[in-house]
């Protein structure tokens, strides 16, 4: 018989080639952060300011409108 070939296991990949794509997208998600927040273009995140839970009608006849106070 002769002997065709050897079979061996493989060496076990090197702790940076099993984890560089976690290194690399953790690294990009860090500069994305830091570039869209600290921009100079940025907005604060602030909510927009109360809106009033009503407001006054129109008058609905044209004409002049007093600007004094309606007396009881």
């Amino acid at each position: 018989m002769a002997v065709i070939g050897v079979l061996r296991e493989p060496t076990p990949p090197t702790w940076w080639q099993a984890n560089r794509h976690k290194v690399y997208g953790t690294t990009g998600l860090l500069i994305g952060y830091m570039i869209g927040s600290h921009s100079p273009g940025a907005t604060d995140q602030q909510p927009p300011p109360p809106r009033p839970g009503h407001s006054t009608p129109a008058p609905s006849t044209p004409g002049h409108q007093s600007t004094e106070p309606a007396r009881s």
